[in-house]
């Protein structure tokens, strides 16, 4: 018997796929569930614009709607620039990526994957030193481009749900299960010098602490210095 996709589906492959929640939801498909269920309007998506409107008023035989200009305005394809001189390695604009089109490390320049990104500017708002600007991508977004979105977004938000019982998993760990044909006697040696440097360690726990938050507000107070002066 032949899949048959459902209405939300069916919607979802309608819309753009830049995961930009400007029509207030979390992303393309629950977007796409909520017009589905009749919960919201076709009219709220400014990357689908008057076309994205259009197709969906006749997918679901509905008049069209004037675009909810409140939600942002439609325009040509931007992509993200990091100003690399500026960046702190913070990391949150790569948390804020809905689509993993950013990549870097703490403490490292961050740069973002112009092909990848959906031009959503999720990630302006958590940018700390403000070193971020949406360009003209100067290509349009295209099928491909949103399949291709749509998968990351799937997979992102997989990688997201797995997190926290890898994070369990590997907490619940001891010696033991990570080496289960050792003798219990130097398992049971190493927990016991993991405990003592744990002890060892609390004392300094709290100035090393306060050292990475000294050197976090040092960082950006030098940063938006420089862009001030520029």
């Amino acid at each position: 018997m032949p899949f048959l996709p459902t209405l939300a589906e069916r919607i979802d492959g309608l819309l753009p796929q830049t995961q930009c929640t400007k029509c207030g939801y979390d992303g393309c498909r629950p977007y796409a569930e909520a017009i589905a269920a009749g919960d919201a309007a076709i009219n709220r998506c400014p990357p689908g614009g008057d076309a994205g409107i259009a197709a969906l008023a006749r997918l679901l035989d509905t008049p069209e709607l004037p675009l909810d200009t409140g939600r942002g305005q439609p325009g040509p394809l931007t992509a993200a620039v990091i100003d690399e001189a500026h960046c702190i390695g913070c990391t949150l604009c790569i948390q804020a990526c809905p689509v993993d089109a950013i990549v870097g490390a703490a403490k490292r320049m961050h740069t973002v994957l112009p092909e990848l990104c959906t031009g959503c500017d999720l990630c302006l708002p958590p940018c700390p030193v403000d070193c971020i600007a949406m360009l003209p991508a100067g290509r349009a977004w295209t099928p491909a481009d949103a399949q291709a979105a749509r998968s990351r977004h799937v997979a992102r938000r997989e990688r997201l749900a797995r997190a926290p019982a890898e994070q369990q998993r590997l907490m619940a760990e001891t010696p033991e299960a990570l080496a289960p044909q050792a003798d219990t006697s130097v398992a049971q040696a190493v927990s016991a010098d993991a405990a003592t440097a744990g002890l060892d360690a609390a004392p300094h726990a709290a100035p090393e602490a306060e050292r990475r938050r000294t050197a976090i507000e040092s960082a950006l107070a030098r940063a938006r210095a420089r862009r001030q002066a520029r």
